[in-house]
């Protein structure tokens, strides 16, 4: 069974850095450049196991993308990782708040994301390697 992550990013250097990650771990990474993208590529029916998206994104940001996914029961049960370059407390708590699991300021370390990618991958019972 294929397991798709979902990347949603705008920086294509740090979209090729997660996605190398993403792969790296066993899953097939569908990087997207902005909100838009994401919203056609979780309507493609691909299997996604989680998201990591970032909050600020052209189109639709990564707050209105959690907020659509948590609405539509097709993708409810996705979970999402916010990652963002803010400092502002209160966007960690409106990350949350929009549906997301789990936050990942930027910049952040190899093993960080490894960390959350297990953890978002193992809470939707994506977590086993093929």
């Amino acid at each position: 069974m294929e397991r798709f992550v979902l990347i949603a990013d705008d920086d294509p250097a740090l979209s090729r850095l997660v996605q190398t990650l993403v792969e790296s771990e066993g899953f097939i990474a569908a990087t997207v450049k902005d909100g838009k993208e994401a919203y056609a590529a979780l309507r493609s029916g691909a299997d996604f196991v989680a998201a990591i998206v970032d909050i600020q994104m052209p189109y639709i940001d990564g707050h209105d993308l959690v907020k659509f996914m948590r609405s539509d029961e097709r993708f409810a049960n996705i979970p999402v990782l916010i990652m963002t370059g803010a400092r502002d407390p209160r966007t960690t708590a409106k990350a949350l708040s929009s549906g997301a699991v789990a936050f990942l300021p930027k910049p952040f370390t190899n093993a960080q994301l490894k960390t959350a990618l297990k953890t978002l991958t193992s809470a939707s019972g994506g977590g086993n390697k093929r």
